[in-house]
């Protein structure tokens, strides 16, 4: 069977940087590239291209196709990802997510259709494209040997930044993600998750204008999770662009400030999204008073469900009353608007009333109401 790279991207080193400079880090600049690599890659391009960057900017795609034999894995893509935002690429396993970051990265072509990094075409002016992007694959490939300082000055000479600049950079980013004490250790003793972390200071190195992350908390421990989802929140307050592949949706939700779904190689449409986005959502309703709660509730004839299963009277096995005490049940509820009126007529009724608040987030919501729709 065919290879399909949205399952698979170890076949080749996802690193974007053309070969390392014979002479390793350039101690002078190339022409135009001062202290990162945004616009250094300009000067040798021509005076059309170089009219074209600038004017775009964040992320694009049209009609994007892609097959690998008979396996196909986009089938028409249509998005687009604003600068500064961070973007969520969200959907099931096989439907085109990796695929269209390669695409995005520069590091395969599509069969038809265009896209567009930073106003630039990956496919026609590849060595610009490439300066403007950062990627970050799920599976973080480099050379064991050396140590992480040495992958991230290797990766700075690459994109040409000065020796100064270079060293200046790999400390900054190292101290950013929680690397410094195993700067000069080779790569081969990181854990999975410092792996991550070294990845994405990989990503970064140059100060891309746009952000290509796949899976990028995979293996994070929850306190790198926390950090991860600042930094991304902070690169995209400076104007970058972000776009996001992960199965982990309440971690999107809390970083994403607009999200992409694909199903089947395709996007879906906007309007089904916002649909799905809108439907009703479960929220969870705890109170002090569990009994209190469920005579409520039956009395104006809502549909409950338990939220805790050691509440005998929630799972109405309890004899007679449910025992006075805290508990909470879990309900269908029409957006905001109608957990607002839940919240007031229950404090209007003198339920004593602790927390609503909805179960799962919205993209969750949303990515679960698609699938079934799907079925």
């Amino acid at each position: 069977m065919p290879n399909t790279p949205d399952d698979d991207t170890s076949a080749a080193d996802p690193s974007l940087p053309a070969a390392v400079p014979s002479g390793g880090l350039s101690r002078e600049p190339a022409a135009g590239v001062g202290g990162t690599l945004g616009g250094g890659l300009d000067s040798g391009l021509g005076a059309g291209l170089t009219a074209t960057l600038g004017q775009g900017s964040g992320l694009t795609a049209q009609g994007v196709h892609r097959s690998f034999g008979s396996v196909r894995a986009l089938a028409g893509v249509d998005l687009e990802a604003h600068a500064g935002a961070v973007t969520a690429l969200v959907g099931p396993n096989g439907s085109g997510k990796t695929t269209l970051l390669l695409i995005f990265a520069g590091l395969l072509v599509p069969d038809a259709g265009q896209v567009r990094v930073g106003g630039v075409d990956p496919v026609t002016h590849h060595q610009a494209a490439r300066a403007r992007t950062g990627w970050m694959p799920d599976v973080f490939g480099t050379w064991d040997s050396l140590t992480a300082r040495e992958v991230l000055l290797t990766f700075a000479a690459a994109y040409r930044l000065t020796r100064e600049r270079a060293e200046a950079r790999t400390t900054e980013l190292l101290e950013t993600v929680h690397l410094t004490e195993f700067a000069d250790l080779p790569a081969s003793v990181l854990s999975r998750g410092q792996k991550q972390r070294l990845g994405l200071a990989r990503a970064l190195v140059h100060d891309p204008d746009v952000l290509l992350l796949d899976e990028p908390a995979s293996g994070l421990d929850p306190r790198s999770r926390v950090d991860l989802r600042i930094l991304l929140r902070l690169l995209a307050s400076q104007g970058k662009t972000v776009l996001v592949s992960s199965h982990v949706l309440t971690e999107l939700d809390e970083m994403a400030d607009d999200a992409i779904f694909l199903s089947g190689g395709r996007t879906v449409p906007a309007g089904t999204v916002a649909t799905a986005q809108a439907a009703p959502r479960t929220w969870r309703l705890r109170a002090l008073s569990l009994a209190a709660l469920v005579g409520w509730l039956t009395t104006v004839g809502a549909t409950w469900l338990p939220d805790d299963e050691r509440d005998p009277a929630a799972r109405g096995t309890g004899p007679g009353d449910p025992p006075d005490g805290p508990g909470g049940v879990l309900l269908q509820v029409d957006g905001e608007a109608g957990a607002a009126t839940l919240l007031r007529d229950a404090v209007a009724a003198g339920v004593p009333i602790t927390s609503l608040a909805p179960v799962g987030g919205a993209l969750e919501q949303a990515y679960l109401a698609l699938e079934e729709e799907r079925r």
